[in-house]
């Protein structure tokens, strides 16, 4: 894998963002957000101290873990200077997987991961450099799974040609290239990654449009080598996925891993 470009910014301390499709990991200072809800789960990790998350029934829930469902609109409040966000598609296996990690909390947020211990001690050794096994490793941690290998050729194909093309190609045609009806396709496709084929396409635009940012393009570029109609409709898009605006971490000196969902990516 080519060695990540660097985004730089002014900032108080390096930043890392890891990007598969159906997942994605941040480390590095607290994003100081305001309320704000994403499309997808997001297990909060306190690096260095217990942070607070205020949900929106009211009260507050302090922890050093914490997993927050889809479209639960809350704020965090960090105590210390970094944190660890890992993004997981909802409904994934990832996401189904990572819920029966947790001890504590309500349905809608989480609290306590079962490994906590060890998930802030490796947690405090991710950084930009850090080799992708080990951050790899951390994941399974925290999701208690082990990413499938995409056994079947034909979701292989699949997920290349979307990772590949970036276009966000209907599921009926690509079924029919591979010799498979749609129905089955799509069986076949949420079997071998987890996530269903609209959701896994939509990352895999994310993905194109994170590694043209990785290659210091602009927005514009990113945008549309991601097949967004425009950089606003890529920065609506994230935003409506992750709770954030782009720029909110393109302001750091950030570092950006763009992944493949390979065995040998994930191992």
């Amino acid at each position: 894998m080519p060695a990540p470009s660097r985004t730089r910014r002014a900032a108080a301390a390096e930043a890392a963002v890891w990007l598969w499709p159906g997942r994605a990991l941040y480390a590095g200072p607290s994003l100081r957000l305001g309320p704000h809800s994403g499309a997808v789960a997001c297990l909060a990790v306190g690096v260095d101290a217990p942070f607070t998350v205020h949900p929106p029934t009211g009260g507050e829930l302090r922890a050093r873990t914490a997993l927050v469902a889809p479209r639960v609109r809350h704020q965090l409040t960090a105590s210390g200077d970094r944190m660890v966000f890992l993004y997981l598609d909802p409904g994934s296996a990832d996401d189904r997987a990572c819920r029966d990690c947790f001890t504590a909390g309500e349905e809608k947020i989480l609290a306590e991961h079962q490994h906590e211990d060890d998930l802030l001690a490796q947690a405090a050794k991710l950084s930009p450099h850090t080799p992708v096994p080990q951050v790899t490793a951390w994941i399974v941690k925290a999701t208690g799974r082990a990413r499938t290998s995409y056994a079947d050729p034909r979701i292989t194909a699949a997920t290349r040609r979307l990772i590949d093309s970036g276009r966000p190609l209907p599921a009926a045609p690509l079924a029919a290239q591979l010799g498979l009806s749609e129905s089955r396709f799509l069986r076949l496709f949420r079997d071998g990654t987890g996530t269903s084929y609209r959701r896994f396409r939509l990352w895999a635009q994310m993905h194109r449009a994170a590694r043209a940012l990785a290659a210091g393009h602009n927005l514009t570029r990113a945008a549309a080598d991601g097949y967004f109609a425009s950089p606003s409709h890529l920065s609506t898009a994230f935003h409506a996925m992750f709770g954030l605006a782009p720029s909110a971490l393109l302001s750091q000196d950030l570092t950006i891993h763009c992944l493949d969902p390979s065995p040998d990516a994930l191992s």
